[in-house]
Order: C-alpha cells, then sequence, then structure tokens
C-alpha cells in the first residue's frame, strides 16, 4: 500500500468518525435545548455554571452542523479524489483553527474586558428573561440553590427587572436569609453573594482539563490540513 493510498484511508476514516461525532453532538443539543433540567440533573453544577454564559443546546447544534459538514467534505473528497472538495475541507478548518487562536488571544489578553462584557450581557439577560423564559429560569434557579446565590453580582440585579415587576417588587427567595417574602430591604441586610465569583471558580476548576481537548483539537486540525494538502498535492503526480 503506497503512502498515498494509506493517508487516502485514513482521511476517510478518520472524517467518517466526525461525521458520527457531529450527528451525536446535533443529537445532545436539540436534547439540551429541548429538555435542560435533565442536562443539569444528568451533569450537576458545572452544567449550571456553563449555561448561565452559553446556550449550551443551541451551540452544540451549530458545531454538530459544521462537524458534519466539514466530515461529509473530507470523507467525500479522499473517497472520489476531487481537489475541490479537499480544497474546501482546507480552508474551512483551516480558518476554524485562526478564529481558535484568536479567541484564545483575546482570552488570555484581555481577561478583564471579556468578564465585564460577559457580565453586562448575562445580567441583561437574568433582567429580562428570569422567570419569563422556562429554561433561562431553571438554568438559575438551579445556579442560586446550589451555590447559594443570588443575581450574577447580587440582589441587585434584580432590580427593575421582569420578575420584580410581576412579583410587586419582590425579590426571588435566593436573596434572602429565611425571609419571606423578599424585599429589598430584606435582600440587602441578607447580603447574599452573587453567583459570578463561584461560577468562574467552577469553570477554572476545569480549565486544565478543557485546555488539553483544545490542544488536542488543534492538534488534529493540523493534523487534517496536512494530509487534505498532502493528497491535493498528491492528485496532481496522479
Amino acid at each position: 500500500m503506497s503512502c498515498f493510498t494509506f493517508l487516502k484511508v485514513m482521511m476517510i476514516l478518520f472524517n467518517l468518525a466526525i461525521v458520527i461525532g457531529g450527528g451525536v453532538l446535533l443529537g445532545i443539543g436539540i436534547w439540551v435545548s429541548v429538555d435542560s433540567s435533565s442536562f443539569l440533573h444528568i451533569f450537576g453544577p458545572l452544567s449550571s455554571s456553563v449555561l448561565q454564559f452559553v446556550n449550551v443546546g443551541y451551540l452544540l447544534i451549530a458545531i454538530g452542523a459544521v462537524l458534519f459538514v466539514l466530515g461529509f467534505l473530507g470523507c467525500c473528497g479522499a473517497q472520489k479524489e476531487s481537489k475541490c472538495l479537499l480544497i474546501m475541507f482546507f480552508s474551512i478548518v483551516l480558518i476554524i483553527f485562526i478564529i481558535e487562536v484568536a479567541a484564545a488571544v483575546v482570552a488570555l489578553v484581555y481577561t478583564s474586558l471579556a468578564e465585564t462584557i460577559l457580565q453586562g450581557t448575562v445580567v441583561q439577560l437574568l433582567k429580562n428573561e428570569y422567570n419569563k423564559t422556562s429554561d433561562i429560569t431553571t438554568v438559575w434557579d438551579t445556579t442560586m440553590n446550589n451555590l447559594k446565590c443570588c443575581g450574577l453580582s447580587n440582589y441587585t440585579d434584580f432590580t427593575d427587572s421582569y420578575y420584580t415587576t410581576h412579583h410587586l417588587g419582590l425579590y426571588p427567595p435566593f436573596c434572602c436569609k429565611n425571609s419571606n417574602p423578599c424585599n429589598a430591604t430584606t435582600a440587602e441586610s441578607s447580603d447574599v453573594p452573587g453567583c459570578f465569583p463561584q461560577l468562574l471558580s467552577e469553570i477554572r476548576k476545569n480549565a486544565g482539563v478543557v485546555g488539553g481537548v483544545a490542544a488536542g483539537i488543534c492538534a488534529l486540525e493540523i493534523a487534517a490540513m496536512a494530509v487534505a494538502m498532502y493528497l491535493y498535492c498528491g492528485l496532481d503526480e496522479k
């Protein structure tokens, strides 16, 4: 078996795995979007931490769809020995790789700015959607109950929110210690901490695992691009 044939077979098998993985992520994304409470129950506090910052369901659907298309291009490109499909595969992987590197640089260099923007975005989501959208309400209820916290920064995140407007100025019970009803005065005296520091702590505990997975993905992307380009150039010699 020649080197070209071996790499062609490996390319097909590798991209079949990507197609299957993309399909699995699509299924999980749909499941999370439809039934986030089960996702929270199975994966615990970390899942609720992540769900504060990104809509995991839609994110997984998007990633699954991209992987499915990418795997299809790579598999068909190698099988049919199509230069067009191979160069499309190479280009998409290269774009994804550049985006990942850029995101990593931004996250490292502008950590404080990213956190500020993130806080502003999540607080607005909390004010407008808590107790209005069932998925967001379930995620926040689980988080505040498990971490014994209130809002992202503190109880003031609920001031003039959808919740207080529709509950005669009252705050969620998580914002008060043994107080019913929970109004602004009792919430201030209870001094229940915000969830943001604890959420960051939960995420940072798993930073090593996330970093290792990211490094592995980057290595696979580089290998995939190298093989795709080798096959592309090899077709000219056939």
